[in-house]
């Protein structure tokens, strides 16, 4: 019976799908910033320009602490997201061994991000509207799922153009549908909200970065995105970066960031009660 209604359900959603481009029910629009960035500790700073002197926003990361066991003889490395931007200041170890440009002030390795946000659900309310007006629950629920979809799908393409073109770190990948479900490109696009990036705060300075009201998009009092079909995120291109959960933090690294942002560590504790 599941699999019969199922099948049911996907054939309406192909309806559904094909009646919403033929009648344009919905209009995507994108916004991406591809900027110079290092990391600095846990913290990745994004800047203006190549000189790299003014920092348009900063990314406060967190850090895994839970204990970890190793596997096969080596220690797992306790994640951070900014482990996979290269660092502003080299290291006291690749200093002595005589690495050039030893300047203190001066960037040692030039790095990027990709800031990003998109949306697939303008006009959506609209439609909406009417089918609650028809009663057709149904209907409004299969919509919506597919604006949904829609996002999520502007969001990998654009990664993807990313990868091969824009920043063109993967210029020569080429992959079928399914690698790239299964994510064998090399690099990630991390979003606030998630493991890897519990702190949904960070979004008010992307957005404001990005600009994304110029293109329809906004957040919240509680930081959602509207519409509500949308993806906004980083994007990554280190060869090694992965997901991973943050998971629980102890109330020391609570402080760090406090301090690192020059917040108050009650408010921060609100952000990431489920982290605590």
């Amino acid at each position: 019976m599941v699999g019969t209604e199922a099948v049911r359900v996907y054939a309406d959603a192909q309806k559904m799908l094909r009646r919403l481009i033929e009648g344009r029910w919905l209009t995507a629009n994108g916004v991406i910033a591809l900027l110079p960035a290092n990391s600095v500790g846990d913290d990745i700073e994004i800047y203006t320009d190549e000189t790299r002197t003014e920092v348009a926003m900063t990314w406060h990361g967190l850090r895994q602490q839970a204990e970890k066991t190793a596997v096969d003889g080596v220690m797992r490395p306790s994640r951070c997201l900014a482990d996979f931007v290269a660092p502003r200041h080299l290291g006291p170890e690749l200093m002595a061994a005589g690495t050039a440009g030893a300047g203190r002030n001066v960037p040692q390795i030039a790095d990027y991000i990709g800031v990003f946000a998109v949306t697939a659900g303008l006009g959506a309310e609209k439609k909406e509207a009417a089918f609650v007006a028809d009663h057709d629950d149904y209907s409004s629920i299969i919509f919506k799922s597919l604006a949904d979809r829609l996002a999520e799908a502007f969001a990998e393409c654009l990664h993807q153009r990313v990868r091969r073109d824009l920043w063109g770190y993967a210029p020569a990948e080429s992959l079928d549908k399914d690698a790239l479900i299964a994510e064998k490109y090399q690099g990630i696009r991390p979003a606030p909200g998630y493991p890897a990036c519990p702190d949904h705060s960070v979004k008010k300075e992307m957005f404001e970065l990005l600009k994304a009201g110029e293109i329809g998009m906004a957040l919240t009092t509680s930081l959602a995105m509207t519409p509500a079909a949308s993806v906004s995120g980083f994007m990554l291109s280190h060869p090694e970066s992965t997901y991973f959960s943050v998971g629980k933090i102890g109330d020391d690294q609570l402080h760090d960031l406090a301090q690192r942002r020059g917040a108050k560590a009650e408010d921060l504790q609100r952000l990431l009660a489920p982290n605590l």
